[in-house]
């Protein structure tokens, strides 16, 4: 099964294609894990507001929540996805779009592989590594 992209955002398209899909599980394989089943979905500021209140108990905005139901070494998750926060942190950091969805989505996908960003240096390693993997999306996908 592949991994599944679900835009519900109403005026932001994403890319997500099988090069894609092939970049998030080469890089489940060289963290060590096992693809199971994995999803991104894509929403407004408010309606990512709306799952963190009900199910995280966080009244603030964010780009990214992710949740993990992995089994052992066997990735399954959810990861929802604030395309507004993706476009206003893409214009603060003075990056492209483009860029910033795909930091986005190796960063959820590093969660559900056991890397923290609450402590400084959890967040160190966590940048790291998403510097590393998006070192080698050029070679998945010929756009960026």
């Amino acid at each position: 099964m592949a991994i599944q992209y679900l835009n519900q955002h109403p005026t932001l398209s994403v890319p997500a294609n099988e090069n894609l899909t092939i970049w998030l599980l080469d890089t489940i394989e060289k963290e060590g894990f096992v693809f199971g089943k994995l999803s991104y979905t894509f929403y407004t500021d408010k309606e990512l507001l709306q799952i963190n209140k009900k199910f995280l108990n966080h009244d603030t905005y964010t780009d990214i929540i992710t949740f993990d139901y992995n089994n052992n070494d066997v990735v399954i998750g959810e990861i929802f996805i604030s395309l507004d926060r993706v476009l206003e942190n893409s214009t603060k950091l003075h990056t492209d779009f483009k860029e910033e969805y795909y930091r986005v989505l190796i960063h959820g996908l590093l969660h559900l592989l056991g890397y923290k960003d609450k402590e400084k240096s959890d967040k160190i390693l966590m940048t790291q590594k998403e510097d590393y993997y998006l070192s080698l999306l050029p070679s998945f996908i010929s756009d960026l």
